[in-house]
């Protein structure tokens, strides 16, 4: 949610309004669907493909600039489409995902007495019961809802240990425009599927149902509530991070009400150092905490935008930092499967190390590309991506040739949307959030450089895996041991049943031939036993030297005892 705009209040839309809202929602697509069949079906028909070759470009930014006034004029998922839009690298153009990439969510204030009487009618009491004090300016509008001030009662404040609170209200009739906004969506994604040009790239009615998804748990406060208890939960015992408390009995489904934790916004960097707190120490610290959010919990806050992040200075610095990072506004986090994950770390483990084959491995591990795709363009994209602009901070990236960047960004994206794959949703919201995190840690120090923090994480998750790998050796060498401990004990009793007769076997070589499968089952498992010790010694050596030479020397016993298990034998 961003700072509000000073302007005339908004006024609450009725049902002429919402009528009219669909309509021109739906002019504005089929407008712009007939110039696209025009240009892209009909033209090349007859012969005129260069033509459409050449004003594709402008027709691309002219589309996303009447896109960008229609959705700041309309407000409601209208932002929202075009935020997300402006996501969809593998889908769209870069023409229209640059104009869109800048569009704000900011939108006039709606009337304090509207908010008052949605807000009443929540909580089922007047605003003077519940609250000591509320403050009737907003602090933060946005197309979904807007943010007042507020201080609670005495006895609510002694009950939850809070004074000052923030309250987070719905617009009024925003579930009405949501639903409009849905249903012109979910037409306009019906005629886009029945176009091959746009079918063959991406499912769009499956598309629109993520986006509702996605709207529909934004627009549910109590489901803000409980992200934000497990986001906390996460970081229960990490000094880092700092996540505002809920105060549950003044919050709805359309009303939420939370400790006021406002303080330094993370990117204005005169108040950090009048603060005494040094910028360029906050950006990998940021960067550390997004890390772990997505590559280590698996749940992370999508829209790290710098409105949504502050830098609280804490009078406690027995860790050594005298500041928090304060995170708010969790309607719209990322959940990332376990499998996922381990894909992640393998294509961040790749990205650091440059491995333009490995990265391509790693995304096929995550499941963004179909068995089928063929893959050898892109990796010799990204091969050459790392060549040339691989290790650059943003101060470095400045210095380079704009046109070298242009010329790159058309063949990589030619490739990009060349390739076979649609990008799921959750995989969507890492690239934002990993996207807005890099704006913001460069924002914070020029000379910043996202692989100075990408590379130590990536050797963590690295000596991590190593250590998995160790695990496995280990547990293997121990089934193997007990199966070698075991074994004698089994063929001793079979040698047993022989010789009391309740076996009967009619070859009389049978108990020399046991006799020396005794001897090779135990050769065997001693020589398993060996390799196991040796391998998780070497595999260990670079992370602990000690554990190392213990397991290399303790593989020397099983080598021994395979020899003279062999000698005994001849």
């Amino acid at each position: 949610m961003r700072s509000v705009r000073r302007d005339r209040a908004a006024p609450v839309p009725g049902a002429r309004d919402y009528r009219a809202r669909y309509r021109r929602i739906l002019r504005f697509a089929a407008w712009h669907l007939a110039v696209t069949w025009w240009f892209e079906l009909l033209l090349p028909r007859v012969g005129l493909v260069k033509i459409a070759e050449r004003t594709r470009a402008k027709r691309m930014r002219r589309f996303a600039q009447r896109f960008h006034a229609l959705a700041v004029d309309l407000g409601g998922l209208m932002i929202k489409v075009g935020q997300f839009l402006s996501s969809r690298l593998d889908v769209l153009p870069p023409e229209i995902t640059k104009e869109l990439e800048g569009l704000q969510d900011e939108v006039p204030p709606v009337s304090f007495s509207a908010i008052r009487a949605l807000a009443e009618a929540e909580l089922g009491a007047p605003l003077e019961q519940l609250f000591a004090s509320v403050e009737e300016t907003p602090i933060a509008a946005a197309s979904l809802g807007q943010a007042h001030r507020a201080r609670l009662g005495p006895g609510d404040a002694a009950d939850t240990g809070l004074d000052r609170v923030v309250v987070k209200v719905q617009r009024p009739g925003i579930d009405a425009i949501v639903d409009v906004d849905l249903a012109a969506l979910r037409k306009v994604g019906g005629w886009l599927s029945r176009v091959r040009l746009v079918s063959h790239r991406a499912d769009m009615p499956a598309l629109v149902e993520e986006f509702a998804q996605t709207s529909f748990e934004e627009i549910d406060y109590l489901n803000e509530a409980a992200n934000s208890g497990r986001f906390a939960a996460d970081f229960a015992d990490d000094s880092r991070v700092e996540v505002p408390d809920v105060v549950w009995e003044r919050s709805t489904r359309r009303v939420l009400t939370l400790e006021d934790v406002t303080a330094i916004k993370i990117t204005d960097s005169e108040a950090l150092l009048a603060a005494g707190i040094d910028p360029a120490q906050v950006a990998p610290v940021f960067a550390s905490v997004m890390f772990d959010q997505i590559f280590a919990n698996g749940f992370f806050h999508a829209d790290p935008h710098p409105g949504n992040i502050f830098v609280t200075p804490v009078t406690d610095s027995s860790t050594g930092r005298p500041w928090k990072l304060t995170f708010i506004d969790f309607g719209m986090m990322g959940e990332v499967p376990a499998s996922t994950r381990s894909g992640l770390r393998k294509l961040l483990i790749a990205a650091a190390s440059r491995d333009g084959k490995g990265l391509m491995s790693a995304i096929s591990d995550v499941g963004v590309l179909v068995p089928s795709a063929d893959t050898v363009e892109l990796e010799r994209a990204m091969t050459h991506l790392f060549a040339r602009f691989g290790g650059m901070g943003f101060a470095e990236l400045r210095e380079v040739d704009p046109r070298e960047f242009r010329d790159f960004a058309v063949e990589f994206g030619d490739v990009v949307r060349s390739l076979p794959f649609q990008m799921p949703e959750n995989f969507l919201l890492i690239i934002r959030a990993m996207s807005l995190t890099s704006g913001v840690c460069s924002s914070l120090d020029a000379r910043f450089n996202l692989w100075d923090s990408v590379e130590p994480y990536a050797a963590q998750l690295l000596r991590d895996e190593r250590g998995n790998i160790v695990q496995d050796v280990a547990q293997q060498a121990l089934d193997a041991a007990g199966m070698a401990l075991g074994l004698p004990k089994r063929l001793d009793g079979l040698l047993t049943r022989l010789e009391d007769g309740s076996l009967s076997v009619a070859n009389p070589r049978l108990e020399r031939q046991l006799g020396r499968l005794d001897r090779t089952a135990q050769r065997s498992a001693s020589a398993l036993i060996f390799g196991a010790l040796l391998v998780s010694g070497s595999v260990v050596r670079a992370d602990d030297m000690v554990l190392s030479n213990v397991l290399m020397i303790a593989s020397a016993l099983p080598l021994l005892h395979g020899l003279w298990v062999g000698r005994s034998g001849l």
